[in-house]
């Protein structure tokens, strides 16, 4: 029987999955508490927003508006909360610092990090809630013979949402519930229906809920207006892998590691962006061929299901979120939190600043920020 006396607060996003992971709480007799987190002021950058409107991304004010509408449907307490300047802080200015150094962010696992599994506990604890849950695609449970709570890979391998999660602690893994970790997509859907949810049929977001027309360097263009810094610093050329120069740049924040469009040069073969330099301000661009390395270091490393690894081991390591997973060996370094991975096969485009996250098999064994690639 639950503890209907321990309220659980849910993570309400306003679309299917969180709803029906507030709805199934409350039929299972649950004390359920509803909270919205708003992040991000959707009337800034008005610039940005699309003529036909921003659709797609999360966190927006349709977005509230469903969620509240849900919990008076299920009649269940619901709490708006503003974290705008906390998420400013620690996922919009990394964000742009990170492009600007020459890094490709993950947004949405520094938000899991620092908003959603950090913050939102503290306002669990103020509802008194002991536990949270949220409507990922993951799983949790508790090892006796370890003593740690394991993350598995989520049911539905189409909408694992893992690779984001790397930074969850024993502590918070301790405290959350993934309802649907073991569901399909389109079962959550069909119990949504069942369950007369407004939302069941509302698209997934798609977009990240500050760049609503997914053009990542036009939000940093703009929030240089915003802030009256001067976007000119991050000109510069982009050179080829000898360093001749073939053209210039209107900023490194335009580039990424595997780009091949909007290079604009002029070459017999296609080029693609290689690395960019903050330092020198230069892009550097190759063949294919010189995408592909053997190695990368991954820093920050946070062991989720298992203890820090003090020996190689083997794994399967993912560099992106849609990435399959490779087959590589974890060397610990002189630290805990820095681990050189070593791929049995070179892998495309290891970009700095996404994640790399270690798998054996559907057990999340941790993962941390690729610093960056070794040689191909």
């Amino acid at each position: 029987m639950p503890l209907t006396d321990t309220p659980i607060a849910v993570a309400m996003s306003g679309g299917v999955d969180s709803s029906v992971v507030a709805a199934l709480l409350k039929r299972e007799g649950f004390q359920v508490v509803g909270l919205t987190m708003q992040l991000w002021n959707q009337r800034r950058l008005p610039e940005l927003v699309p003529e036909t409107g921003a659709t797609g991304r999360c966190c927006s004010l349709d977005d509230v508006y469903d969620a509240r509408f849900v919990a008076s449907q299920l009649d269940i307490p619901y709490y708006v909360v503003n974290f705008e300047e906390r998420f400013e802080e620690q996922v919009v200015k990394p964000f742009v610092s990170d492009y600007l150094a020459g890094r490709t962010p993950i947004p949405c696992t520094l938000c899991n990090n620092f908003i959603k599994f950090d913050q939102f506990l503290e306002m669990a604890d103020g509802v008194g809630a002991e536990k949270i849950a949220t409507g990922h695609y993951a799983r949790v449970s508790y090892n006796e013979a370890t003593g740690r709570y394991e993350m598995r890979t989520g049911a539905d391998q189409s909408k694992d949402q893992t690779y984001f999660l790397f930074g969850l602690t024993q502590q918070q893994l301790a405290r959350t519930l993934f309802p649907l970790g073991h569901m399909t997509k389109p079962e959550v859907r069909k119990l949504a229906e069942q369950l007369g949810l407004p939302v069941a049929q509302k698209n997934d977001s798609q977009e990240i809920c500050f760049v609503p027309n997914g053009d990542y360097a036009a939000f940093i263009e703009a929030y240089f207006r915003e802030q009256d810094i001067d976007a000119s610093q991050t000109e510069g050329e982009i050179v080829d892998t000898a360093g001749r120069v073939l053209g210039r740049h209107q900023g490194t924040h335009h580039y990424t590691v595997g780009q091949r469009r909007g290079l604009r040069i002029a070459a017999r073969e296609p080029l693609y962006v290689i690395a960019t330099e903050p330092a020198s301000q230069r892009v550097i661009v190759g063949a294919g061929a010189d995408l592909h390395r053997s190695s990368l270091i991954a820093t920050d490393v946070n062991w989720v299901s298992i203890a820090p690894v003090l020996e190689p081991r083997t794994a399967e390591v993912k560099i992106r979120n849609k990435h399959v997973p490779a087959k590589a060996t974890l060397v610990p370094t002189d630290t805990a939190t820095r681990v050189r991975v070593e791929f049995e096969e070179p892998q495309r485009a290891i970009t700095p600043g996404q994640a790399a996250v270690f798998y054996s098999g559907d057990l999340v064994l941790g993962g941390g920020w690729i610093a960056h690639a070794g040689t191909n």
